[in-house]
């Protein structure tokens, strides 16, 4: 097969394949190492004119790399995937999907970038993200608006929402997610794909150095399958000789189940009956599962880190008006960025003080807590994917505050505490949307979680579930 001999329902039918099972065939010489960035751009082309999910398009690049493993060996290689557009990719612009930051192409990644390269993984473009990673839906005003491919009415979630729906649509079998505050697990539930937030120092340097960023945000690769993400972390690690876990574990695990947000919300009916079935399918296979709570204040801990995210978004202000020169802020970012950098400016010194406080005492109060339990399971968010609009940013930034920080009231612990999580897509609601369940550990227990998730993947298998907008569904 010559790189040009790829016809759209072959496109479709790779793009039904992980990862592994695409590198298996360059591999094994069944395909050329080009065909699969072909397969990809047919993909992108049919597909994502619908769904939104890239930011930035560049097959000519894609081509260019996959010339160029033509000799290769990476263990991946030949397959396509999508930095998210946060990500600095050698020869694509890092804009953030903000209107204030350049389209000039980034000449140098970070060695997370360079992991991936190594493989032999293939970058398709950028994928799209609510401007500076700062909401929990993917609606930029700079573009573009990304649909969930199970119901184009509703919200991927974000931060990493493109990355989410390319994914859940078929467009690629890996994208490049980053975690602040739940960014790889919301749109992960929101679009039912496998989401891991890896625990502090478990990956490379993905970004340049920031005393938030490094203490709240972890990256790792999306997928639909449970290998590939087992995969992606192992491949990031900063243990360069780190091992693959491979499949599910023998031992049987001490799982606690929490219920309610971090202030207590109850969640929504579909969300209480999907952390409910998750529990009961635990029970079923042998583990045991105990009603807990957290050992801290959740309405102080959310406090904190709402105090810390307002101050990434005034760092992203402050960046902003260096650039404009005197020129108008609102023009170039957001209502809700600008709101949020206001905030941060008219909170004392004394507010950052009880953050890093609450930072510094959660390693104590987690040991203790999982000396009794291996893993706990919640929901993801406390209700399925929203409408878009919902938490858009044109959205008042009172009701933002309130809304959607009780939407997300459960994924922040694990990015103040640095500890890992991961989202699976076992259940969805009354009305076929996904809904997520979340399973997280303490320090450097990422290997328990996926030989967990290992094992409810064979368990109930979520492999044949295809979104209504997807390469399962196209008809050209």
């Amino acid at each position: 097969m010559t790189i040009r001999e790829v016809s759209l329902s072959e496109a479709l039918a790779l793009g039904k394949l992980d990862a592994h099972d695409q590198a298996r065939l360059v591999r094994n010489r069944e395909l050329p190492v080009e065909a699969l960035t072909e397969a990809a751009i047919l993909r992108i082309e049919a597909l994502d004119p619908t769904v939104r999910a890239l930011s930035h398009y560049d097959p000519a690049l894609a081509r260019a790399e996959a010339r160029a493993l033509r000799e290769g060996d990476g263990i991946m290689r030949g397959v396509p995937w999508l930095p998210k557009d946060s990500l600095d990719y050698p020869g694509m612009p890092t804009t953030s999907c903000s209107r204030s930051r350049s389209r000039k192409a980034i000449q140098q990644g970070y060695p997370y970038v360079q992991r991936m390269q190594h493989a032999g993984l293939v970058a398709l473009g950028k994928s799209a993200m609510p401007e500076f990673g700062l909401l929990a839906s993917t609606e930029p005003l700079a573009g573009p608006v990304t649909r969930n491919p199970w119901s184009l009415e509703h919200s991927p979630g974000g931060s990493s929402g493109g990355a989410v729906a390319a994914i859940a649509a078929g467009l690629v079998p890996l994208a490049h997610g980053s975690d602040g505050g739940g960014s790889i697990r919301l749109p992960s539930s929101c679009c039912g794909v496998v989401g891991l937030k890896p625990g502090r120092d478990s990956t490379v340097r993905v970004r340049a150095r920031h005393l938030v960023e490094d203490l709240l945000v972890a990256d790792s690769l999306h997928s639909r399958s449970v290998r590939d993400v087992a995969w992606g972390f192992a491949a990031a690690h900063s243990d360069s000789k780190r091992s693959v876990v491979t499949g599910p574990s023998s031992r049987r695990l001490r799982i606690g189940v929490i219920e309610h947000g971090l202030r207590g919300n109850v969640p929504h009916g579909d969300v209480a009956r999907a952390v409910a079935s998750t529990a009961d399918l635990c029970a079923k296979l042998g583990h045991n599962v105990e009603r807990t709570t957290w050992p801290f204040d959740g309405h102080a801990f959310l406090s904190s880190f709402e105090d810390l995210w307002s101050h990434l978004s005034a760092d992203c202000v402050d960046t902003t008006r260096a650039l404009l020169g005197g020129g108008r802020l609102e023009d170039a970012i957001e209502p809700w960025t600008v709101a949020l950098g206001q905030r941060a400016e008219r909170l004392p010194t004394s507010a950052l003080e009880r953050a890093y406080q609450q930072i510094a005492r959660l390693p104590v109060q987690l040991n203790d807590f999982f000396s009794r339990f291996d893993v706990v399971l919640s929901a993801v968010v406390s209700a399925p994917p929203p409408l878009l609009g919902t938490y858009a940013p044109t959205v008042p930034a009172e009701q933002l505050m309130s809304t959607m920080f009780d939407w997300v009231a459960y994924t922040p612990l694990q990015n103040m505490a640095g500890t890992p999580a991961i989202s699976l897509p076992l259940f969805q609601s009354g009305e076929g949307l996904p809904i997520g369940s979340m399973f997280a550990a303490d320090r450097a227990q990422e290997d328990v979680l996926l030989a967990l998730a290992f094992e409810l993947e064979a368990s109930l298998p979520w492999a044949a579930r295809w979104p209504k907008h997807s390469i399962a569904t196209f008809n050209s």
